[in-house]
This record gives structure tokens, C-alpha cells and sequence, in this order.
């Protein structure tokens, strides 16, 4: 507690409001905000809108290349599991084929199982992903991707008798530095 009396108490806050009207130009309290002041918080403004533009468009490409990674995952392994299910006998394989799928499109429609006796299908894909660095949306899901046959040259991919690996058909670059047809 001060010892201070209630008339210092008076005096201290007259003393505050002074101050604070010290500004008053003939009697009338200052409003608003300077013209430099409006300038300097519009380009402050200007300067921060600025700087979100490129940071959405990075977050954008991050999460188109996340999906096209998942994407890639999820097709390569399916073909990875037709593999394996024709090594194991359940597929009916052609003598001197690869025993990997004839056509991308065969991971989701199914192939009937030799071992089953009821003759039911395997499913490798619910669906097919689309490649999303193809914008086309008049193309098929299959047909957004680049497929590699096995007889083709990882250097220069072609397809064939069978779908070895798919690609994307983009010629962006990722945010890597890496090429979105080497992913």
C-alpha cells in the first residue's frame, strides 16, 4: 500500500490524461491514422500476401506428389502380388510368359483363381489410381500411366507383352530435383 492521499492519487491520473490528449490540436481529440501510416501497414500487408502465394503452390506439388507416391506404391505392389500368385500357381500363366499381368486394367477386374474350386476371382485393386500429375480427366485411370514391359530396358521403357512397372507420363520435376517419370 502507498501512503499516498486520494488528492496525489487525482493529480497522477489528471497528470495520465494530459499526456494522453497531448496530441489535441485545438481542442479536438486526434482520429485515424496518418497517410505514412496507411502506406507503411498496406505494404506490410502487400509483403505478407506475397509471401502465402509460393508457399500454397509448394504445399499444393507437396500433396500432388504425395498421392502420385501412394499411388505408385499401391499399383506396383498389386503387380508384385499378380506376380507372386502366377509363381504360386494360381493364375493361369501362358509357357515363355513373364507371369506378370497382361494389361494394367486386369489388377482390378480380377483373375480366377486355379486353386479355388468355386472358380473365384483374386482382386489385386479395388481401383485404379489416377496418375495425379495428369490433368486430362477425358483419359481412363489406366490410361494416365506410362507402363514398362519387362522385356524393356529400364533406361527407356516400352510397352509390351505385359506390365512390368508403371511411370508417370509427366515431365515435371519434383520438389526432390527428380523427374516424376523416374520416380
Amino acid at each position: 500500500m502507498t501512503n499516498e492521499s486520494p488528492d496525489a492519487c487525482g493529480r497522477a491520473a489528471h497528470r495520465a490524461s494530459r499526456l494522453l490528449c497531448a496530441s489535441r490540436a485545438g481542442g479536438h481529440a486526434a482520429r485515424g491514422f496518418t497517410l505514412i501510416e496507411l502506406l507503411v501497414t498496406l505494404a506490410i500487408l502487400g509483403v505478407l500476401a506475397s509471401m502465402t502465394v509460393p508457399v500454397a503452390q509448394v504445399m499444393r506439388q507437396r500433396e500432388r506428389e504425395q498421392a502420385l507416391r501412394e499411388a505408385l506404391h499401391q499399383i506396383r505392389g498389386a503387380i508384385d502380388a499378380y506376380k507372386a500368385a502366377s509363381k504360386d500357381g494360381r493364375l493361369p500363366v501362358e509357357s515363355g510368359a513373364s507371369g506378370y499381368p497382361p494389361k494394367l486394367g486386369i489388377l482390378v477386374d480380377g483373375v480366377k483363381d486355379q486353386n479355388d474350386p468355386k472358380g473365384n476371382k483374386i482382386y489385386f485393386l479395388r481401383r485404379m489410381p489416377r496418375d495425379p500429375m495428369n490433368n486430362n480427366p477425358q483419359l481412363d485411370a489406366v490410361d494416365t500411366w506410362g507402363k514398362r514391359a519387362y522385356a524393356s530396358e529400364p533406361d527407356d521403357p516400352q510397352e509390351g507383352d505385359d506390365v512390368y512397372d508403371v511411370y508417370s507420363q509427366s515431365t515435371g520435376v519434383g520438389l526432390n530435383g527428380i523427374p516424376y517419370r523416374n520416380w
